[in-house]
């Protein structure tokens, strides 16, 4: 009859599982004679973390491992913030290279109140003037900016203990809806 062994870490952590009638004698020094019943919840209760406490073999509840929250809320807001946005009628894209594009058209429009150019919204090309370009640039910047101040909103909700995992979803600045973008694209 084969005897049940477990061996454990530094951190008194289960590290590896022996059986004498498959290992033989190649079972690490410092493994601890189990019973078979107790060997088997070793394999298949997987709900906790197996340890070694006080020289007794128990099961801990897994520890709770908190999200990396400010990554968390970024990668949201970039989302919210290259989602795109109407102006007008208009469907405008909102991504960081449509941001910088915007930004120097819109310098255009500051330069020369009578500059007009073909701007590529996301159905396609339209001509606007300098009035229109500015409307488009001031929207598109409202926008990104909405979408990092409620980044640091759901940030300082961390930090006051506030936070729930509701509010990630909610208080974005309206864009586009999904479908429509990856559409139009």
């Amino acid at each position: 009859m084969s005897v049940k062994l477990v061996l454990f870490d530094e951190q008194q952590n289960l590290s590896g599982r022996y059986d004498s009638g498959v290992h033989g004698n190649n079972i690490p020094e410092g493994a601890i004679e189990i019973s078979d019943e107790l060997f088997l919840r070793t394999i298949y209760e997987t709900d906790g973390v197996w340890q070694l406490v006080d020289g007794e073999v128990v099961k801990s509840p897994l520890p709770k491992i908190e999200p990396n929250y400010p990554a968390l809320f970024a990668a949201k807001r970039f989302l919210h913030e290259a989602s795109g946005i109407f102006v007008g009628a208009l469907s405008i894209e909102t991504t960081r290279d449509s941001q910088a594009l915007i930004a120097s058209t819109g310098l255009s429009a500051i330069l020369d109140p009578e500059y007009r150019c073909n701007f590529k919204t996301l159905n396609g090309f339209v001509e606007i003037g300098a009035e229109q370009i500015l409307a488009i640039a001031k929207a598109v910047r409202a926008h990104v900016q909405a979408c990092f101040d409620r980044e640091l909103e759901l940030l300082r909700a961390i930090e006051a203990g506030s936070y729930s995992e509701e509010m990630l979803k909610e208080g974005w600045p309206e864009s586009l809806p999904a479908t429509s973008v990856s559409s139009l694209q």
